[in-house]
């Protein structure tokens, strides 16, 4: 309705109410729309998580000021590390060297941004450091050199050790040409994650190749040059895909997913936006962005794709990837509608829980609008496997 406010994870938002009803709060956009959204979809917002930042070589969390300055010895000019703040507790410190001395810099944390001069300001630590490398900007001079924790290694020795480590320059890159839980963004890349994502390996999975790691980190994956699968459908439409391909695309999903379960991997955003398409038309799972090893469960401030998302909400298994999967099938056969039209996003779930469920799309077989509904069993347990599914589907490809 017009009183939402549509949003994306990632997405910074301002609170500017609290209602009367505490699941909602009225929130504002950086492009300043106003309107209601679900207090469980959303959290308070870091500058940048601290394990996160255990990656950087220069950040050295909790050390006092004397910590520091022995650290920085000699006093090498541009020579820099970061600590948090001792004496305003939630900002950090930027001490760097210059002439022979150390120079004590407070970041001073103002959500959602960060600076050291209130002029110029900063989403995270990362870009801050990225920025000052660049230009000294009022600074003693430009950071230059990190100063490493000792014993630690840097995220470049960690990943090179691996393998997974890609020399820039062989790399060619071009314009943005999709954006999803990795697309368009910046990440730092845990090496268990990316141990963990590196040993998926499926034909319906796009597979890691390996990061690259210079101002930023870059993840590196196969290519995928027909895009993500939702534009795939809306822009070729009925005229162009086949029942058949409709089919096809359902079958390499499931093919995927069934991966996942066998390996005990919970997708959590599965949706046709994040599966992309090949060159040769073959559909694959990505975006493992909220990917988890095991049934988890959230706290009720992750935020979460909405009319994706099973009515456990929170209680995350295989079996809420297949409750995911019907609303993909959806979308496949409906050549890639928005789920739920004309159902506010404030509505979904009461509306879910009363029993009401989305009908079959035009021209959809009924046996595919059968496997819908299995996939949206209130009862989790009530629903099919990835396994049960992708036996059904081979049977329906065998008489296509």
């Amino acid at each position: 309705t017009s009183e939402d406010l549509s949003f994306a994870k990632g997405e910074v938002l301002t609170i500017v109410q609290a209602m009367q009803d505490p699941n909602w709060y009225k929130a504002r956009n950086e492009e300043g729309a106003q309107g209601l959204i679900p207090s469980n979809y959303v959290q308070k917002r870091e500058a940048i998580r601290t394990d996160k930042l255990s990656m950087m070589p220069w950040f050295h969390g909790k050390i006092s000021r004397d910590q520091a300055e022995n650290l920085l010895v000699p006093a090498e000019t541009g020579l820099f590390l970061v600590r948090e703040s001792t004496n305003y507790p939630g900002d950090y410190t930027l001490c760097v060297c210059a002439a022979g001395k150390v120079e004590h810099y407070r970041i001073i944390n103002c959500p959602p941004r960060l600076t050291i001069d209130e002029e110029s300001y900063f989403e995270n630590l990362i870009k801050l450091v990225e920025h000052y490398s660049q230009d000294e900007d009022g600074l003693c001079t430009r950071l230059s050199k990190p100063k490493s924790i000792e014993g630690v290694l840097a995220a470049q020795d960690v990943f090179a050790r691996a393998g997974w480590l890609i020399n820039q320059s062989e790399l060619d890159l071009g314009a943005v040409i999709g954006k999803g839980e990795f697309g368009g963004k910046r990440l730092l890349l845990s090496m268990q994650t990316c141990s963990f994502f590196h040993e998926l390996r499926h034909p319906n999975l796009v597979q890691l190749l390996g990061v690259v790691i210079d101002k930023y980190l870059y993840i590196v994956t196969e290519f995928m040059g027909k895009g993500s699968l939702v534009d795939y459908l809306r822009s070729r439409g009925r005229s162009v895909i086949t029942q058949k391909d409709l089919l096809r695309f359902a079958l390499h999903v499931c093919q995927g997913m069934e991966y996942l379960e066998s390996r005990k991997v919970v997708h959590r955003d599965l949706a046709a936006r994040n599966v992309l398409v090949s060159d040769d038309s073959v559909a694959k799972v990505s975006d493992f962005g909220l990917a988890k090893q095991q049934a988890l469960v959230c706290g009720d401030a992750e935020k979460l794709p909405v009319k994706w998302t099973a009515p456990e909400a929170l209680n995350f298994t295989s079996q809420s990837d297949v409750w995911s999967y019907g609303v993909l099938l959806w979308e496949i056969y409906s050549f890639g509608r928005v789920p739920y039209p004309r159902v506010p996003l404030k509505d979904v779930v009461v509306h879910i829980q009363r029993g009401h469920r989305m009908d079959a799309p035009d021209q959809c077989p009924p046996a595919i609008y059968d496997m819908m509904r299995e996939c949206w069993n209130l009862e989790p347990t009530r629903r099919a496997t990835f396994q049960e599914l992708l036996k059904a589907l081979h049977r329906l490809m065998q008489q296509a």
